[in-house]
């Protein structure tokens, strides 16, 4: 039967450690803990003393100072898994989790699904073709040498970058490597994971390209899998379930996420809130029992590739130097209408051009088949459309040789609205505030592929207040932006009401936007 090493990554919270490693050995596992070397040496010194002496617990053997996007944190699970590997002789598997993550099914369900598939769990896609990264750096992570920390020192970060790319200091990649990219949460089998720290070894030209590169804890280890490993011995994908929201950071869990969590297709879960002490007390008597009549419902993957498959939408608002000669022009006009309900801005638009000769454009950056002229290439697939959105929207200027032109946006693409906001152009948003009833949501859930006809009343429950929570917390980090020209039509306004912002938004006749503000069934599911 599989027994499980754990590699811990943490920072803090000593004594929720501490209950953490307890648990997961409680039933034969290992594990093997790397404490932040920044952390106070009296929290360190807490978990030495209550696990010192527990031989199913070591410690890495190196501590060192981690930090986002660095490196540091790919060494540091390289020094728990030479610890572990060392320690534990038995360990047929190495699951990499953190301080936040809890089990979501008991060790016997997940020690069978291991046993039943002889293969490595990690999501491994490939860096350049697919889509997996949305916005922000791509390639530039690899092919230029990043010495500092982005969040900590961002000036020398950009500054050092710069002077690379203007003196033309691309590296190469090692040729024999296909970079890969995806979550840092996997599961690997004993022989993989002793496979790529001979490697670590053995090629210093691997271990000092990926040194440099930014944030190598989604390209390392799935890279050297890809590298190491056949092909039909992996799964691409990952057995911690986690979902983001749109502006990137992880969904937290609470107590009264327990049954929605048992229903998910995976064997743990991240972020267990601090605060979720009865969760916390249940998930730890469930990994020790022997449960393992589990119903797997089907949209808790969907839902988890749903949010993930956004990638992880960046939080850099402000335009970068480099961007500066790419502005749209000072003497346009970008008109954004965002609306959750794309039918709704749809509508909006269609009535928008039948009143105006404005060029009006649907969800350019969020559906692939919106129509739109040939430019070249360049708008043939939405990683294209949004790593080049300037340019894109320069040459559809050009195209409808107009200074004046309208898109929609999804509520969730604030990082568009902030960019196009900070160009030279003028830029004014309508949002297009909708109601959101229950049976709308449960609608959208499941023409999303979030829940199905089959999904349980309780589970759906659980989804609802997520959905409902996602969609308007979009809305609020609008409105926090502090936009200029940023107007508002809702639904439970009259035409009256909404007919000023039509006009102010489009620069027309009071007539001509209360006509748009009266187009009919407007808000109509």
């Amino acid at each position: 039967m599989a027994k499980i090493a754990f590699i811990l990554l943490c920072h803090k919270d000593p004594e929720a450690i501490v209950q953490q490693a307890l648990q997961l050995t409680a039933v034969g596992d290992y594990i093997a803990i790397h404490f932040d070397a920044s952390a106070p040496k009296e929290a360190f010194a807490l978990i030495e003393k209550e696990l010192g002496d527990n031989p199913n617990v070591t410690f890495a053997k190196k501590r060192i100072k981690c930090g986002w996007g660095e490196w540091s944190l790919v060494q540091a699970t390289l020094y728990a898994v030479e610890a572990a590997v060392d320690a534990f002789p038995r360990a047929t598997h190495f699951y990499m989790v953190s301080g936040d993550c809890m089990a979501i099914k008991s060790a016997s369900y997940a020690k069978k699904l291991l046993d039943a598939d002889d293969c490595d769990y990690i999501e491994s896609f490939d860096f350049f073709e697919s889509d997996w990264i949305k916005t922000g750096m791509k390639e530039e992570r690899l092919i230029y040498r990043h010495f500092f920390n982005e969040r900590t020192h961002k000036t020398l970060f950009y500054n050092s970058w710069w002077a690379q790319r203007k003196l033309g200091l691309e590296r190469e990649i090692p040729a024999d490597l296909q970079i890969m990219i995806g979550s840092q949460w996997w599961c690997l089998r004993r022989r993989t994971v002793e496979w790529i720290i001979d490697m670590t070894k053995n090629r210093p030209d691997v271990m000092k390209f990926f040194r440099t590169t930014w944030i190598p804890d989604e390209t390392f280890f799935q890279t050297l899998v890809r590298h190491l490993v056949p092909e039909p011995e992996i799964r691409t994908r990952t057995l911690t379930f986690l979902m983001f929201t749109d502006y990137g950071m992880p969904v937290t869990f609470y107590n009264d996420h327990y049954d929605l969590l048992l229903s998910q297709d995976f064997l743990f879960a991240r972020k267990i809130s601090p605060e979720a002490t009865s969760l916390k007390e249940r998930l730890g008597r469930l990994y020790a029992s022997d449960r393992d009549d589990f119903k797997i419902s089907d949209e808790g993957r969907k839902l988890f590739g749903f949010l993930t498959g956004r990638g992880r939408i960046g939080r850099r608002f402000a335009p970068r130097f480099w961007e500066t000669e790419t502005s749209l022009g000072r003497e346009r006009e970008l008109l954004i209408v965002a609306c959750k309900k794309w039918h709704v801005a749809k509508r909006f638009v269609g009535s928008v051009k039948h009143h105006t000769t404005i060029p009006c454009i649907d969800y350019l950056f969020n559906e692939e088949d919106t129509d739109l002229p040939d430019l070249g290439g360049i708008q043939r697939t939405l990683g294209k459309r949004t790593r080049h959105r300037r340019a894109l929207m320069r040459m559809l200027f050009d195209y409808y040789n107009t200074d004046r032109l309208i898109i929609c946006l999804d509520t969730a693409n604030l990082d568009l609205m902030q960019d196009f906001f900070n160009d030279r152009s003028t830029t004014r948003l309508l949002e297009l505030e909708c109601d959101f009833t229950d049976e709308y949501l449960i609608g959208h859930a499941k023409r999303v592929g979030l829940a199905g006809d089959q999904t349980a009343d309780e589970t759906m429950e659980q989804l609802l207040p997520t959905i409902r929570y996602d969609v308007v917390y979009e809305s609020d980090r609008i409105r926090d932006a502090g936009f200029e020209n940023h107007l508002r039509v809702r639904e439970a306004s009259s035409p009256d009401e909404n007919t000023p912002p039509i006009c102010e938004f489009l620069s027309v006749s009071e007539d001509v936007g209360r006509s748009i503000a009266q187009t009919p069934y407007l808000f109509a599911d």
